[in-house]
């Protein structure tokens, strides 16, 4: 299923947000060129060399795109680069730093006075305006000013995210906003400028503890890996040392739960554990009782009750386990992409692809695709080796 096949997207890119958002259109079948610096490309490339030597990083987020090396502060390169821009670009996606693309103009402002219908997508740190408009945003610094470093962790010691949270959230929300001008500009005819902040796409999924720290409430305690408000609901201890994720939602399961799992059906009526609140402020003591009921148990022979009993519960599985992970294979989530080191296995994306599989084409070396690309504006093998000697391309 490609539905956005014929749609194209230009991107000023790097790191992880915009790079995720224009992954996901090309999933979907958009063609996306990506605008890369010459002999250094998206810095991403050299985060790590996992995959194949590599970056995972950038392999994960740069299937099915186009690399197209351009000195974007060079003349002709800026020229280059407009002509694609108007007559072929649908979208255009950057997160260069603060006001670099409007002094490129490259601003929707500037291009919708020429291309009415080009959509442009801004991401950003903090946004397009305010006091923090020119602040430098990495990921781990948004997890921080979003206050989602503040609630994970444990009492000690706040932690971050393992993954790129602050990234993933803008690029997910590029992407919808993209999608959402896709359709109105199918109505209307009209572009639109998309401003896509990363501390406001976190923000957005904070909510949860923003609303419980209400009007100066206490927010949500740091608890590990437990849940900060529901309980028991987090990584229990079983005898053989091994750890086992359960989590309880309602009153019916907590009776349960006492009743079939623990094998103590009489907690279930004891004030101190009467409803969700009193157990989590009573966690301690409940926590002790739980471990005493597992300690003679095998943590398979606890999911084995869990299970039995109806109670969520989870392995607390490393990386390995996911790339094996019964579950995915069962349900055909692996596929292999091309890199210029080789196949690699890549998930297909969520959803149930009924009428087709979504593109999944190959991961572009660095400046794979600049020859074919100004080849189709005329420049000749000699030029194109020209501006290469130039360093434009």
């Amino acid at each position: 299923m490609q539905p956005l096949k014929g749609i194209t997207v230009v991107s000023l890119e790097h790191a992880i947000a915009a790079p995720f958002a224009t992954r996901q259109l090309a999933d979907m079948g958009a063609r996306v060129i990506k605008i890369e610096r010459p002999g250094v490309g998206d810095f991403a490339r050299g985060y790590d060399a996992r995959v194949k030597g590599l970056s995972s990083h950038f392999v994960w987020t740069n299937r099915s795109k186009q690399s197209l090396t351009l000195d974007i502060k060079h003349e002709t390169g800026q020229t280059l680069l407009m002509r694609l821009i108007l007559e072929e670009a649908d979208v255009v996606v950057q997160n260069l730093a603060p006001g670099a693309a409007a002094r490129l103009g490259l601003s929707y402002a500037a291009l919708s006075k020429i291309k009415p219908s080009i959509i442009v997508c801004d991401i950003s740190g903090y946004g397009s305006n305010g006091p923090y408009r020119d602040k430098k945003a990495y990921d781990l610094l948004i997890q921080s000013e979003a206050g989602f470093v503040s609630i994970t962790g444990t009492p000690e010691t706040p932690v971050k995210a393992g993954n790129s949270m602050a990234d993933i959230a803008a690029g997910m929300y590029a992407y919808t906003n993209i999608l959402a001008a896709l359709m109105h500009r199918q109505q209307t005819g009209e572009g639109q400028r998309i401003d896509i902040s990363m501390l406001e796409s976190l923000t957005e999924w904070m909510s949860y503890p923003l609303y419980y720290a209400f009007e100066g409430a206490a927010p949500p305690p740091r608890t590990g890996a437990s849940h900060a408000t529901i309980y028991p609901y987090g990584p229990f201890a079983a005898g053989d040392g091994k750890t086992v994720m359960l989590g309880l939602q309602n009153e019916r399961e907590w009776t349960v739960f006492c009743d079939k799992v623990l094998v103590q059906p009489e907690l279930a009526s004891q004030a101190r554990f009467a409803s969700n609140a009193k157990r989590s402020a009573n966690r301690a003591e409940l926590s002790a009782l739980i471990l005493t009921a597992f300690a003679s148990l095998t943590a398979v022979q606890v999911a084995e009750r869990l299970e039995a009993a109806g109670i969520a519960n989870a392995q607390v599985n490393a990386m390995a386990e996911v790339w094996a992970h019964p579950q995915l294979k069962a349900r055909g989530r692996w596929r292999q992409v091309q890199t210029p080191a080789g196949a690699v296995p890549a998930m297909l994306p969520p959803g149930s692809w009924q009428h087709g599989e979504p593109r999944m084409d190959a991961v572009p070396a660095l400046g794979q695709h600049t020859d074919a690309i100004l080849s189709r504006y005329g420049y000749s093998a000699q030029a194109i080796a020209a501006l290469r000697e130039q360093g434009v391309v």
